[in-house]
């Protein structure tokens, strides 16, 4: 029997735009931290590959497209250690608490130490800290609804639009320190917007639900010690493959893809082969598995932003606005722009349909296609040379990137929430970062490809891989539904 009614109002309950009040402080907080986040980002390749007499580091554009695709997929893939730690140890909103606090430190260290230690103190201190707080900030929305509550999805497209403020202003207000003081304060704007969100974060969490402070899956007393040994044990390993040169800046990439597909694959065999799972959880696990694969492949093209697009920007864009040249990292706002513009359309127009709304690998399928049909429209401005394709032109590709990412990003989370087994709650979640992981690090390896030598092909072949795989979820989605068991 599906379990998709709504429940009772409950005509006592504050709201916020008629969702449960606690999600206006989340959004809040997912707010500033996403302001810390891309607006660092925004300037990240940049520092990078710019020279040293610019302010730069002065590395190799391909090596600094992977360092940044290894970074974002680290971050991702640290979500699995935040999500652990919240299931087994102390649960979402106190990891979520301390993620932050690490997140500050690290874009502390960016705007303060100098050189690639200040970089890979940072990268590492955010890298991490993001990772924790990615998670349980979706766990922790997840817990303001009821099962069967059809406001869901509708909860995380809000919370979504929460996310693309932080990242509309972000880029714009660092990139605007770059450009006029340096890379250092653009980096220190980030801190200070992070600290704004962790204040206003530490005086708001004790109205979150006890549902929140509460660990699914307790870990067994005694199991510190062998806890501690693993940990040192790795950071051994780490700092060993660092010094041996087995792994290093050319290949970190390549590395951080096999990693995440491993712990992929290690995750589903953990939650699809533990005894508490029942045979419902484990079917709707199983059919979790086409949609974290087709996010992985709409990932590796949509966080090109940060990437293809980020170089596109600065070198193919032409960014004269009336005589004045835009930072090309103003470009990064662009989709967040659309993103606030639209998310509260798409909420509205999911709850408006309600049970008739399209399923979720359908959704999913349709994000594909979009992104997709973006690519293909890089192409009619393709070898244009310096400075070429109208501002107007991004825009509209940008747009089409837009809609893709709200077809499934947003969706993703809920889905995640809604085919979670009851003791792999913030795991699933972190599952689902997983795919992001993956995408991420491979959009890093895919940009080393990319120059404006040979941008046709390389356009050609992102997009037209993308449609067919997004038709090919389509055709498979009757089976998948089944194996929801009741969720949409």
């Amino acid at each position: 029997m599906s379990t998709t009614q709504k429940p009772p109002a409950n005509p006592a309950e504050k709201t916020f735009l008629g969702h449960p009040r606690m999600l206006a402080n989340l959004f809040s907080v997912e707010l500033w931290e996403r302001f810390s986040f891309y607006g660092m980002q925004g300037i990240l390749l940049y520092y990078m590959y710019y020279s040293v007499a610019d302010g730069g580091l002065g590395i190799d554009q391909g090596i600094a497209t992977g360092l940044v695709g290894a970074y974002g997929g680290g971050v991702y893939l640290s979500t699995i250690l935040g999500a652990w730690l919240a299931d087994r140890i102390l649960g979402s909103e106190k990891v979520l608490f301390y993620s932050a606090i690490m997140i500050m430190l690290g874009h502390i260290a960016l705007a303060l130490l100098p050189g690639g230690v200040g970089l890979a103190i940072g990268l590492i201190l955010v890298g991490f800290g993001s990772g924790g707080l990615k998670a349980n900030a979706t766990s922790l929305v997840g817990t303001l609804y009821k099962e069967g509550d059809d406001r869901r999805d509708a909860g995380f497209s809000l919370f979504y639009m929460g996310i693309n403020l932080g990242a509309l202003i972000g880029p714009l207000l660092t990139g605007l320190a770059w450009t006029e003081y340096g890379f250092h304060y653009g980096f220190g704007l980030a801190a200070i917007g992070m600290a704004i969100g962790l204040t206003q974060y530490a005086l708001t969490r004790k109205n979150l639900p006890e549902e929140s402070h509460s660990v699914a899956n307790p870990l067994p007393g005694g199991n510190s010690r062998m806890l501690l040994a693993i940990a040192a044990g790795a950071i051994v390993i780490i700092v060993v493959a660092f010094l041996t040169g087995l792994v290093n800046p050319a290949n970190l990439a390549l590395v951080m893809a096999y990693l995440a597909i491993a712990a992929s694959v290690a995750y589903f065999v953990v939650i699809l082969r533990n005894p508490r799972v029942n045979a419902i959880e484990r079917k709707r696990v199983y059919s979790f598995i086409p949609m974290f694969l087709a996010s992985a492949a709409f990932w590796a093209l949509f966080q090109q932003q940060f990437t293809v697009v980020a170089i596109y920007a600065d070198r193919s864009l032409d960014r004269n606005l009336f005589g004045w040249v835009m930072p090309p990292s103003f470009v990064q706002s662009i989709n967040p722009i659309f993103i606030i513009i639209f998310a509260a359309i798409f909420a509205a127009l999911w709850t408006k349909l309600g049970s008739r709304q399209p399923s979720s690998p359908l959704k999913f399928a349709l994000g594909l296609v979009f992104m997709g049909v973006a690519f293909l429209l890089f192409i009619p401005f393709s070898g244009g040379g310096q400075n070429s394709t109208p501002l107007i032109a991004l825009a509209m590709i940008l747009l089409f990137f837009t809609f893709a990412e709200l077809f499934l990003s947003p969706i993703g989370l809920s889905v995640a929430t809604k085919l979670a087994p009851r003791v792999f709650r913030t795991q699933m979640v972190a599952l689902n970062f997983l795919s992001i992981s993956l995408g991420t690090t491979v959009a890093g390896i895919l940009a080393g490809y990319y120059n404006q030598d040979n941008e046709v092909p390389y356009f050609s072949f992102s997009g037209i891989t993308a449609i067919i795989l997004g038709i090919a979820l389509a055709v498979a989605t009757p089976g998948i539904k089944k194996l929801m068991s009741g969720v949409r």
